[in-house]
């Protein structure tokens, strides 16, 4: 049984010109247990270093998976796990993806999601499992779940207006349901 939540570890073929690599293939990720079928691709960029996005979700019945990779700059991306009478529930894990390791990180819904920039100008994208649906857009904040953010010492995140006044994990109501695979640590 796989984790939940994956790193995924594309492998790219290289030469003198550059390199080559597959983001997404339906049957390798379906080999993954990653079954969902992505409808919109979203683009960010954060110009400030230290920009934090999140934690964010989409409740029931409009959840969202997410298959997020960083194209430009480095990022720290995290996943927590918000899955009423799971075992791991508020437990994290994180990663950093990078336009040069082209790493990759699948959050299924049922996990909130976040990312905090490690230098200026970074690009993500990601693709999603459904559209965004603002009447189920959902957030706890970034700072009550215990997450190890790599912020320098002294240094305060950028944060939207929004994510600034998100509920506390323990303030959250979780209308996700367990199902039976619990958090585990990155391979």
């Amino acid at each position: 049984m796989h984790s939940p939540v994956q790193l995924i570890r594309s492998k790219r073929h290289g030469d003198t010109r550059g390199w080559f690599t597959e983001v997404y293939s339906e049957p390798k990720f379906t080999t993954l247990g990653i079954t969902c079928t992505f409808v919109q691709d979203n683009h960010s960029l954060s110009v400030p270093a230290f920009t934090l996005r999140g934690l964010h979700f989409q409740t029931p019945p409009k959840g969202q998976d997410k298959l997020v990779r960083c194209i430009r700059g480095r990022i720290f991306d995290v996943a927590v796990d918000i899955r009423k009478g799971s075992p791991t529930y508020g437990h994290w894990v994180g990663a950093e993806l990078s336009a040069e390791n082209g790493h990759q990180l699948f959050i299924p819904i049922g996990f909130a999601h976040g990312f905090m920039t490690l230098e200026p100008d970074c690009e993500v994208t990601y693709k999603c499992s459904d559209i965004y649906a603002p009447d189920h857009d959902g957030g706890i904040r970034w700072d009550s779940v215990g997450i190890d953010w790599p912020l320098p010492d002294g240094t305060a995140p950028e944060l939207s207006a929004k994510d600034k006044v998100q509920p506390t994990l323990a303030e959250f109501d979780s209308p996700f349901p367990y199902d039976g695979r619990p958090l585990a640590p990155f391979a």
